[in-house]
């Protein structure tokens, strides 16, 4: 696991880049607001490449730009590491403020070493989490479905779609490419309950078909004849329907 310090205090910043190094996490450290969110999106760009996770120690009096605005910056960029405050200041309504402001966590200082080693940890199982969350919105060329909102369209065209019909292109773009099997289809869509010699897989790739692909000039769904169905941009036009 990757540790980011963003910390002015050297004697602070020392301790613990000594401490976690000694505790086996791959440690960087920033004397300033700046540089600790240069770093921070850089460490963000890399999350999830070969399992790597960053958890961002963030000191909230900062001689540039305060560890609040950090926190909010970060955030307001998408930039979803996780972040423990780390600061002086122990009032409730300065964990609230920071909270609100992003943070996953706050210490209080002094704070005692094996507790700060206990919230990395726990950060770090939330940032695996994170990295393997399911996307909330799926895209396949010009077509996206919004697993929030379940709203879906296509160049931008909004597209009408029945729950089953929802459930079904969710499935197959949840694996752009992937040949999936009627039965397979069946399982995941209808239940494993269904008859599986029921022609209803092919009426539902039919009534996708009309909404998304008709009147396009690159079809999306596609048929391997005898095995089943996929969902992918084919320039080539090579896959059949």
């Amino acid at each position: 696991m990757n540790v980011l310090i963003i910390e002015d205090d050297a004697r602070i910043a020392d301790f613990l880049q000594r401490g976690l190094r000694a505790e086996g996490f791959r440690v960087q450290v920033a004397r300033n607001g700046r540089d600790g969110l240069e770093l921070a999106r850089e460490a963000w760009k890399t999350h999830g490449d070969q399992g790597t996770t960053t958890v961002v120690i963030l000191d909230l009096m900062l001689p540039d730009i305060s560890g609040q605005d950090v926190c909010h910056t970060l955030r307001a960029a998408q930039v979803q590491l996780p972040v423990l405050m780390l600061t002086a200041l122990s009032t409730v309504e300065d964990r609230v403020a920071g909270l609100r402001l992003g943070a996953d966590d706050y210490l209080c200082k002094p704070f005692d070493f094996e507790e700060l080693l206990a919230r990395i940890e726990a950060l770090g199982r939330r940032g695996r989490e994170l990295r393997s969350a399911p996307p909330t919105v799926l895209k396949v060329d010009d077509l996206e479905l919004d697993r929030t909102t379940m709203k879906v369209s296509r160049s931008g065209r909004a597209l009408a779609l029945t729950a089953r019909e929802l459930a079904l292109l969710e499935l197959l773009m949840s694996a752009p490419g992937r040949l999936f099997s009627r039965e397979r289809i069946l399982a995941n869509v209808w239940g494993v309950n269904e008859d599986p010699l029921t022609n209803v897989v092919d009426v539902y790739i039919g009534r996708l078909r009309s909404k998304i692909d008709d009147g396009q000039a690159r079809p999306l769904i596609h048929t391997q004849r005898g095995l089943g169905y996929r969902l992918e941009a084919d320039p080539t036009g090579n896959r059949g329907r």
